[in-house]
Order: C-alpha cells, then structure tokens, then sequence
C-alpha cells in the first residue's frame, strides 16, 4: 500500500509494481514520485542501481489516465542506443496500458523507419539527444504538446558532448516539467541545465555499501582540466620535504611521457618510470628498487602494466588518471597494516568528467573522499588562457564583451583557490617517519 498512498501512483500502476516484484520502493522514488506527480521540477542525484529508470518511467505512465491521443507528451533523453533499449524494456514492464505508444529514437541506419513509427503515432518518445534533434529539424517529431521532459544520466550526456543537442531540444518545448537524473552534479553539468532549469528541488541520495573498507586517508582534488592536474602535481612535487616518497598513476604511456617530461626539467632523476620503454630514461624494473633509492622521489606507474606491486611503505599515493576498473583503484589503497605508523595518504586528481567514477568508487568502499581545497598558489589553466587573451593588442570596442569567453570571474565565496589549511597539511604529513 506504501505506493499507493505515500506516492500517488493510481491502482493500475500499483498493480504492475507488486507483479514486477517491486513490494517496497527505494529511498529515491519515496523522495521523488510524490513531487514528480505533484508536477515539480527535479534534479535527483543517485548511484547506479538507486531505481532513476523507475522512478520516471512511473512518473510517466501516471500521467496517462485517459486515452491518449497519439501526439508525444513526454520526451526523455538517454545517451545511448542501449539505454534507449533498457527504458523501452521498463515501459513493457510496468505499461498495462497498450493504448499507450511508446517510440525509440536513436542512430542507426533508416531514419525513415523511425519517422515513420512516429507518423503512426507516439505518445511517449525515448531517444539519443542527437537522433531527436535529427528528427526534429526534419519535421517529424511533434514537441508542440510536450509537458514533460526528462534527462536520464545527464552526467554522461556531457561526457559525450550532447549539451547543445539537449538545450535545443528543451528550449524548443513549451512550458514543461522538467526532470533530470544523474549520478554527479559538477559544473559542466549545471551550465547545460542552466537554460532550462527553473529553481528544481535538489535530491540527493548517498547509499553507501554495508562495511566500509578499511583504507589509507584519502583526498579528492576536483580540477578543471588536464593541465590543471599536471599544475598541482608539479606543485606538490616540489615540496621536498613534504613528498618523500610518491607513486603516480595514469592510465597510459603517452600521459606518463608528458607527466615525466614536466616533471625532469626541475626534478631530473629524483623522478622516473616503473619498467621504461627506452634504456635512456630513468627507472626501476621493480618497485622495491625505488623503496630503496635515496635519490629518486617520484615514481610514474602506467596502468597499461595491468601488474600488481607492494605499495607498502610509500607515503603518498597520487591517482592522477582513474583506473577503468574500479577494483584496480581499490587494490591499491587498502590499508593492509592500519596498525603502523607510517600511514599512507592517497590523492586523488579528479575532473568534472571523472566524477562519476568516483563515485562509483565510493559505493564499493563505503565512504566518501573527502573533498580538499586547491591550493591558492595553484595555476589554474583556464586563467593562463584568459592572460594570454588579456595580452593581445587591444582593438577599437576593447571595453566590449569577448564573444565565446566561456569563464568569469567568480564570486569570492565561490573560489576554489583557497590553500589547504595547516590542519590539512598535518593529516597529510601524518606524523611519519620517512
């Protein structure tokens, strides 16, 4: 009855929730369905596995009380032709209405197909954000009567680069609800929301995993971009004493090449690889070679090594690249003696983009990382841009706005270019003997 009477949800739709086996709803849709139907707009954050499908493919099918009329009225976007495919499957399953028409949209050969199972009638339209638009600037798919529009893993949506495709396909309908399900909220993503978004109810859902692992101290740095992250490496690189003994991953050669690079002009041998391509350059086939070495500080592991090592011992740890397997990352900061006193810390660099796998990553450990301030003597690459910018010579309008400046100044309670306090600082000193 808890879907009945908390949630709204009319009897049809509770009958098809308890025949799917679904007897007790999720912390996000008991927080969500009642505002969804209520007609408000939302943004809700959850995990992979927290119920964003069913949430809205209920709060969809409610809305159909009557007979529908062929014309769409609910347009959700997904990122892919396989989410498109999965959503489809939750309409099957939980739709005891087949008056309803629901329609994929999503790139593969033969638009006209598509168009044509559009012309036939739909009332509730799945797609690809670049398949809608296709077919919206073809004429064939109706928004006219769109009064709900929903954006499933909206985080992907910008890792793919769909921002422009789903703010056209928003601006374009009328007055809607809007919904917007993701596992992160960063930046990238409220500027695409931005434009459509009119002060949403925020929902966030932290489900962690039952026993946390026992871990090194962990530090999350979130960084705009890639130059940003080798700034903050170099900077902490050069703390002598601070920064004893480091190990830093990435994901390929090619990054551990730029990393070595940046890193030789100052540092020269204190920095090398773990086992080089190339007799020329500094490094060790093992890492209890570097354990052992007074005169190396730094020592570059390429994930493409795909080999375990003892990591006992070292005092930071940095990912500057996320591993594409999460238990890869996890292997390496489990603390295997919480006992000892010489503690580990483990650094993680993060961009917008790579949220979503730290998240994922904290769902498996069961603990959040706790988020550090960039240090203020940070560069950060987007202000080198903007300098370079500042420097051209001045034109004629110089007091004009710059088309295409993509960044403003921020507001003082916005910076991130806070230092790390001296409380910060100690955790990561740890107080060992290195």
């Amino acid at each position: 009855m808890v879907w009945f009477e908390k949630l709204k949800l009319n009897k049809q739709l509770v009958r098809s929730v308890n025949e799917a086996g679904f007897t007790n709803p999720k912390e996000l849709q008991l927080k969500t369905l009642a505002r969804i139907v209520g007609g408000q707009d939302i943004i809700a954050i959850g995990h992979e596995g927290s119920g964003k499908t069913t949430t809205y493919v209920l709060g969809v099918l409610n809305r159909f009380n009557y007979a529908p009329e062929g014309v769409p009225r609910v347009l959700i976007l997904v990122p892919e032709k396989e989410h498109v495919m999965a959503v489809l499957e939750q309409f099957e399953l939980l739709n005891k209405n087949k008056s309803i028409s629901v329609v994929g949209l999503y790139v593969a050969p033969g638009i006209e197909a598509q168009m044509d199972a559009l012309a036939d009638g739909a009332d509730i339209v799945v797609a690809t954000p670049d398949r809608a638009r296709a077919i919206y600037l073809k004429l064939a798919l109706n928004l006219n009567k769109v009064d709900l529009f929903v954006v499933d893993d909206a985080d992907l949506m910008v890792k793919k680069g769909f921002q422009l495709p789903v703010v056209e396909l928003a601006n374009s309908i009328g007055k809607a609800q809007h919904l917007v399900f993701t596992e992160v909220m960063h930046s990238r993503l409220e500027k695409m929301l931005a434009p459509f978004m009119n002060q949403p109810a925020i929902i966030e859902i932290e489900e962690l995993e039952g026993t946390p692992i026992q871990t090194h101290q962990q530090l999350l740095y979130n960084v705009p971009n890639f130059g940003t992250k080798l700034n903050l490496l170099n900077l902490f690189m050069y703390d002598e004493e601070l920064f004893t003994k480091t190990v830093v991953f990435v994901n390929t050669r090619a990054t551990a090449d730029k990393l070595y690079k940046s890193l030789h002009s100052r540092l020269r041998d204190a920095v090398a690889f773990l086992n080089p391509q190339f007799f020329d350059t500094n490094g060790f086939k093992n890492i209890e070679d570097f354990k052992s070495a007074d005169h190396s500080r730094v020592l570059i592991v390429a994930n493409e090594n795909n080999e375990t090592i003892d990591l006992n011992g070292i005092p930071f740890l940095i990912h500057f690249d996320l591993p594409l397997e999460k238990e890869t990352f996890i292997e390496r900061i489990i603390n295997h003696e919480p006992d000892s006193q010489n503690e580990t810390m483990a650094i993680t660099f993060a961009t917008d983009l790579e949220l979503s796998l730290v998240k994922k990553i904290e769902q498996i450990s069961g603990k959040k990382i706790p988020l550090a301030a960039l240090p203020d003597e940070l560069v950060i690459e987007k202000e080198i841009k903007a300098k370079k910018e500042e420097e051209k010579p001045t034109k004629p309008n110089a007091d004009a706005p710059v088309i295409g400046a993509a960044f403003h100044e921020k507001k003082a309670a916005n910076s991130k270019t806070y230092n790390y306090s001296s409380g910060q600082k100690a955790k990561m000193n740890n107080k060992r003997k290195h």
